[in-house]
């Protein structure tokens, strides 16, 4: 499409999977990133000689990106080096440590090992979820832009399968007696942010997607997948406009026309994408006379996900006895989801994620030393936590229970470079609105057409991409609301995602 021209608010995962499609159909793509780095969440940060993700640190649904990457006739292993995790991760708990696998036999194995006894629900749980798995993901290919598309053969073929009237928790009750064991199949709900007694149960698919279809890391971080997809964009012609943010939407009788930048200059085009945090691009990229559905009561009104309390430590040691992955749980699991999601508390007691990458990756940081990565879900700005106050005393907390939880006994005496984010950090410094870093919550008030649509429902020639459309958060449902909303323009334009 010569002449027809698209601009990209962000070079997020959503919005270099858009740009990597329209600019292979010939579209003039200019994406604009406020940051002088591509990947908004899934960009990194450089502390000294240690590199780390900003945010996701492990992928699943690899065929979702080899599909991306097909459609623009590019294969992704020749932009980066994937390692599948065997183990996933290691789960720890007061009183049991669990590890699991992909390879059925030593799943079943470990399960008899921790929860003697347990193994026959796995085999049930395997048998429904994938069941599920089959119906489900087609419904979240396609767009939901009016209500009528619930009316078809593949939601209809779902509908017994969605488990919307029971939580997550409730779901792997069906399986399994262990609370703890139900707890190592549903903690995914961390990955959108919820909690597993509130999660809808349609989401036990999450654990199903791991160990159906693997765990897996990119050589060098997950952030250098996110400059691959942009490298893609720029072989295509597209433009990707560094440290140039955009202040405003220019809307003109109810039509999208473009945008003008933090620099005062517009730019016109014939489609804007908007990769932007969604309900923060409402509030601050849209005139309020604009949004006769997304006021800003409207948004305060709406759920979302919570907020995540982040270090990352350069270490000038490797702790080769420290998984990749793994999650140390409060004694009180269910306790602490509750202080979470009141948004009001930090726990005493919290539960947190350690990456240990430089056991297996040798390129985050300097011989012999280590980037380590520790991730506390938390509750988002909404329950007014003062973290000027908090943030040091609470990094103490973190650093005593490192010291105390985990293998790294010494870490304090190995911190060569430590950087922190809040998340007040996740509000005003990277644009997160209530610094809720899964975005949108996703119960089923906010799910499919409940969800802002892909094709914008408030003015035309604008589409959204991200964690705050459908399907939802999380990077291969990320990719494919830049898959799907892509298709709708190509679409209007007479054209296929097949065709050249």
């Amino acid at each position: 499409m010569k002449g027809k021209k698209v601009i990209i608010v962000g070079a997020g995962p959503g919005g270099l999977s858009s740009g990597m499609i329209l600019s292979q159909k010939g579209f003039d793509v200019n994406i604009y990133e406020k940051k002088d780095i591509v990947g908004g969440r899934n960009g990194f940060i450089q502390a000294g000689d240690y590199k780390f993700d900003i945010g996701p640190t492990f992928f699943l649904m690899k065929d979702v990106l080899e599909r991306l990457f097909k459609l623009c006739n590019k294969d992704l292993n020749e932009y980066v080096e994937i390692i599948e995790l065997e183990p996933m991760y290691r789960l720890v708990f007061h009183d049991r440590t669990f590890i699991p696998s992909t390879n059925k036999e030593k799943m079943i194995a470990e399960i008899e090992r921790v929860f003697p006894g347990s193994s026959d629900g796995y085999d049930k749980y395997i048998e429904r979820e994938k069941k599920k798995y089959d119906r489900l993901i087609p419904c979240l290919e396609v767009p939901y832009g009016k209500i009528t598309d619930y009316i078809s053969t593949r939601l209809l073929k779902a509908l017994p399968y969605l488990d919307g009237h029971l939580s997550l928790f409730d779901v792997l009750g069906k399986y399994f007696s262990d609370d703890v064991l139900k707890i190592c199949f549903t903690f995914q709900a961390k990955y959108i942010g919820m909690s597993p007694w509130e999660a809808p149960g349609l989401f036990s698919i999450l654990s199903f997607i791991e160990h159906g279809g693997g765990v897996f890391h990119i050589h060098g971080g997950l952030n250098e997948l996110s400059k691959a997809m942009a490298k893609v964009v720029q072989e295509f012609g597209g433009k990707i406009h560094l440290s140039k943010g955009v202040k405003k939407l220019i809307i003109e009788d109810d039509v999208c026309k473009g945008v003008i930048l933090d620099d005062g200059s517009e730019e016109r085009a014939d489609y804007v994408v908007i990769n932007a945090d969604f309900a923060h691009a409402m509030k601050n990229l849209v005139d309020s006379k604009d949004r006769k559905k997304y006021t800003n009561k409207k948004l305060s009104g709406m759920k979302y996900s919570c907020s995540t309390f982040m270090l990352y430590l350069g270490l000038d040691k490797v702790y080769e006895n420290l998984n990749h992955h793994n999650i140390f749980f409060a004694g009180d699991y269910k306790h602490n989801v509750t202080e979470i999601v009141s948004n009001t508390i930090i726990p005493e007691d919290p539960s947190f994620y350690v990456h240990n990458p430089s056991v297996i990756d040798d390129s985050l940081a300097p011989h012999g030393k280590s980037a380590v990565y520790v991730l506390v879900p938390i509750g988002n700005t909404s329950g007014g936590i003062n973290w000027d106050e908090n943030k040091e005393i609470f990094k103490e907390k973190l650093l005593d229970l490192l010291e105390t939880k985990t293998e790294m006994k010494d870490i304090r005496a190995h911190i060569e470079e430590i950087r922190i984010i809040t998340p007040d950090d996740w509000l005003n410094k990277m644009d997160v609105y209530d610094g809720a870093t899964f975005n949108l919550g996703h119960n089923m008030g906010q799910l499919l057409y409940f969800r802002p649509h892909n094709e914008f429902e408030e003015f035309s020639n604008c589409y959204l991409v991200g964690g705050g459309t459908h399907p939802g958060s999380g990077l291969p449902t990320i990719f494919e609301s830049g898959r799907i909303s892509s298709e709708l323009i190509l679409k209007k334009e007479g054209l296929s995602l097949n065709s050249l």
